[in-house]
């Protein structure tokens, strides 16, 4: 049931399309909708019934914002740039920078073929994407055996090995005309673009003649290569005579989750299927469409020249979006692709159930066990921290991020501190907390719903004193306490900082324990990398002739006491350092090695 202030809000609302922005009640968007009517569409929230993820996320919102556009494509638009900027919890989120790579051809007086992972308008030709990236080194592979360019760095005044392998063309010792590049990149277009019988009966004809002029070395060469494709390439099975690259996206949906299946059509074979699964608040068309524009926009990506889709999505506005044409087939080999994947949704979904029965009390569960003992609003998102030091010395401190009961090891971040420089809990919780939150303030970061200190009252007041006095933020804080057996006990909680106890069986209890025990570890080997830099540096500062440019190099090129003193002395003036340096280096630490491994007993001293 909705607030007054939110009746208020509904009643105003504009019948046109645009989109909507809901809110939780850390002011948080949680999630971005679009609708081709604002009114009918947002009050559908709060006037209807509903389960699953949408129930989870009404139960969440206490506030909206909507924006107007002029047609359904701008809002279509508009709602994924503002996924993208705000990523809410509840939205299908793709990540940026996460797609297959490219066989190029580059654009350059000497051409080379590589794998990428980028398009950039450089004028080179590029293929893909290929889904499986073994199978694109492994074209790449052939076709450098089979239609050779330069694989070399370039002009060196003698022939490259490449060059005598027969996988290069020359550039290496003189000047290749560009009608040979121009011949070779053309059977490498026909090639990647399907009509791989040609380059199968060039190499037979040519196998055949090496057989008949006796080069039998030549031949086997040939044949193997031939084998090669019969191995690699044409181990897909022709799916049509369309060599058309196209993509395939059906969907399966059942209890509030979308299945998703996309199927990689390339050189007319079914190269691979990516699979996605999420649970949903619109309907599943809706998100689809949204998936697919998504999907495309991850990041400077080569396009299909068909996209595929059932029926019931309204291809129009993607085709308009993405300019390539949106069919769905009706019969023959594309109409049995688009079935099959259908079906694979659904065996996805149908196993993805049955892990989750038993994963949700580990995870979702669990943290609605937490926020309901300290009597807070549902939340997904945890962050705790923890410091490190020996006899306060080399202090640092630590944050790990769990969402819904799990651990985002992405997200964990490392501090070493800088404004303190002995043993103060309070003083290092104040710098790591200001840092930590006035970065997420100014990058417009997600908050946390709730956040965990390792330690008592004293932690918890001075991140209560940094949040509320100076960023005016209102974050739940509470303190993970541990018993004198140093295991996790309850949680501290309140303005009176009370405790509150969990059931020690319960799967709350073990998320806590799980978080106390991860940001410890975290804080401890973070803690321990610090203090062996540190000690290494401060060994070798005492080193006759070692300054801070020669410590640098060192530590940077090996790392670390045992490799340094391995090292020749030969290696050490590889660096730059004197032959007088490296030797004093050698000495000393392999002195040190040395008695470490043979320490003097007390009858030697």
């Amino acid at each position: 049931m909705a607030s007054e202030y939110l009746e208020h809000k509904l009643a105003l609302l504009p019948g046109l399309p645009g989109c909507y922005l809901m809110k939780n009640i850390n002011s948080q968007i949680i999630y971005v909708g679009k609708a081709k009517n604002l009114k009918n569409r947002v009050r559908s929230y709060f006037k209807s019934s509903h389960t699953g993820k949408t129930a989870q996320l009404v139960s969440e919102i206490v506030d909206f914002e909507t924006i107007i556009t002029s047609t359904d494509k701008e809002a279509f638009l508009l709602e994924i740039t503002l996924i993208q900027k705000h990523q809410p919890y509840f939205n299908i989120k793709l990540k940026r920078g996460t797609g297959y790579p490219y066989i190029k051809i580059t654009n350059e007086r000497d051409p080379q073929l590589i794998l990428v992972s980028n398009i950039k308008k450089d004028g080179a030709y590029y293929f893909g994407p290929y889904p499986n990236v073994y199978a694109a080194e492994e074209t790449i592979h052939f076709l450098q055996k089979v239609y050779p360019l330069r694989r070399c760095t370039g002009y060196q005044g003698r022939p490259c090995l490449y060059y005598h392998m027969g996988q290069c063309l020359g550039a290496c010792f003189k000047e290749v005309p560009e009608e040979d590049y121009a011949k070779q990149i053309r059977k490498i277009k026909s090639f990647l673009n399907g009509n791989v019988g040609r380059a199968e009966k060039e190499l037979t004809t040519r196998m055949n003649k090496a057989a008949a002029d006796m080069e039998y070395e030549r031949a086997a060469d040939l044949r193997d290569q031939i084998r090669y494709i019969e191995a690699t390439v044409e181990k897909q099975k022709i799916i049509s005579n369309d060599s058309t690259p196209r993509d395939i996206f059906n969907f399966y949906l059942d209890k509030g989750w979308l299945s998703i299946q996309v199927f990689f059509i390339r050189q007319a074979r079914l190269m691979k299927r990516e699979k996605r699964l999420f649970p949903i608040v619109n309907t599943a068309e809706e998100e689809l469409a949204s998936f697919i524009v998504q999907f495309y926009q991850r990041k400077n990506t080569v396009l299909p020249r068909e996209i595929l889709v059932p029926s019931s999505i309204d291809g129009d506005v993607i085709e308009e979006i993405l300019h390539v044409p949106v069919r769905t087939p009706q019969r023959g080999t594309k109409r049995d692709l688009l079935e099959m994947a259908g079906k694979n949704s659904r065996l996805v979904l149908e196993e993805k159930f049955r892990l989750l029965e038993l994963d949700e009390s580990k995870t979702t569960g669990a943290m609605k066990e937490i926020t309901d003992a300290l009597g807070i609003a549902p939340g997904h998102k945890i962050e705790a921290f923890d410091h490190s030091h020996i006899q306060g010395a080399d202090l640092v401190s630590a944050m790990v991020v769990f969402v819904d009961g799990q651990p985002n090891k992405k997200l964990y971040r490392k501090y070493k501190l800088r404004t303190v420089d002995h043993a103060d809990e309070t003083a290092s919780t104040l710098e790591v907390i200001r840092r930590r939150y006035t970065r997420l303030l100014k990058e417009h970061g997600q908050m946390p719903d709730l956040i965990l200190m390792d330690g008592g009252d004293i932690q918890m007041n001075a991140v209560k004193e940094v949040l509320e006095d100076e960023l005016d933020l209102h974050i739940p804080v509470a303190g993970m306490v541990k018993n004198d057996h140093h295991k996790t006990a309850d949680l501290l909680f309140g303005p009176d900082d009370h405790h509150i106890q969990l059931d020690p069986k319960s799967q709350g209890f073990y998320l806590v324990q799980r978080i106390q025990d991860e940001v410890h570890r975290f804080a401890i080997t973070f803690h321990r990398q610090v203090h062996s830099k540190h000690s290494l540096s401060s060994r070798l500062d005492l080193i006759p002739g070692v300054g801070p440019k020669t410590r640098n190099k060192l530590l940077r090129k090996f790392g670390s006491t045992k490799k340094i003193s391995e090292a020749s002395i030969d290696d050490l003036r590889g660096l730059g350092i004197s032959k007088e340096v490296a030797q004093t280096i050698h000495i000393t630490l392999a002195a040190e090695t040395a008695e470490i491994k043979s320490p003097r007993t007390p009858s030697q001293l």
